[in-house]
């Protein structure tokens, strides 16, 4: 399996990427075909979902870009980590934590969120 650390930051690198060609091409190297995604607010099913997931996030918080904070762990087929979400240089909006599920090549099978901490 790839490391913990280069999954994550594939992952926030996803999350980050506002042109949906590159971002689509993110997905399809980085998801399985049939991932799914899950958390507290939102819920999708496959590639196509999760990319319309990701383009309603940066449409409702333009300016704004993930972080990861601390350091990625994992095992077996698992690995967590931490994230924030805020605009450069200003305050942090949104923090979580993050568990996914990996195949053999490190592609994301499933992903579910915790909100941490959210601004009112």
């Amino acid at each position: 399996m790839t490391d913990a650390a280069t999954i994550a930051n594939r992952y926030i690198e996803t999350w980050n990427e506002a042109d949906t060609i590159r971002r689509h091409t993110l997905i399809a190297n980085g998801w399985a075909e049939n991932a799914n995604y899950i958390d507290p607010l939102m819920r999708g099913e496959g590639r196509e979902e999760i990319s319309g997931l990701i383009s309603a996030v940066q449409e409702r918080f333009p300016g704004h870009a993930f972080t990861l904070i601390g350091q990625p762990d994992g095992h077996a087929d698992r690995i967590r980590f931490s994230w924030r979400l805020g605009a450069q240089n200003g305050p942090c909006i949104a923090q979580g934590t993050d568990f996914a599920v990996v195949d053999e090549q490190g592609r994301l099978l499933s992903v579910t969120g915790f909100l941490d901490q959210v601004a009112a």
